[in-house]
């Protein structure tokens, strides 16, 4: 059986290291307001992360269409002119989402 006092420190330990992730970014705010890098990251990173979220789904739910790829694609070419044409972001995600439930109903 675990000693009762081991499982409150660990749940106390806890507790304090999320508290303080949780207050860094508050804590270090005028620094990362000027560092250049986090300016850096701040343009390049949602179009990465976007790009790594569109080839996972790509790369998982093709292997489970028994259709083929060409739903995913179509979905995926919605995305890119919209991202491209309008550069809203959520706009994109939801009607990229959107059409390719729809082509999945199909």
């Amino acid at each position: 059986m675990t000693d009762p006092d081991y499982i409150l420190a660990a749940i106390g330990l806890m507790a304090i290291i999320t508290a303080g992730l949780r207050a860094l970014p508050f804590i270090a705010g005028h620094w990362l307001r000027r560092h250049p890098l986090v300016h850096k990251l701040g343009d390049a990173l949602p179009l990465s992360i976007m790009v790594l979220l569109l080839v996972d789904t790509l790369a998982g739910q093709s292997r489970q269409n028994p259709a083929g790829l060409w739903q995913e694609l179509l979905a995926v070419a919605l995305v890119v002119l919209l991202q491209w044409r309008t550069r809203q972001t959520l706009l994109s995600i939801v009607a990229g989402t959107a059409a390719y439930v729809a082509l999945r109903a199909l």
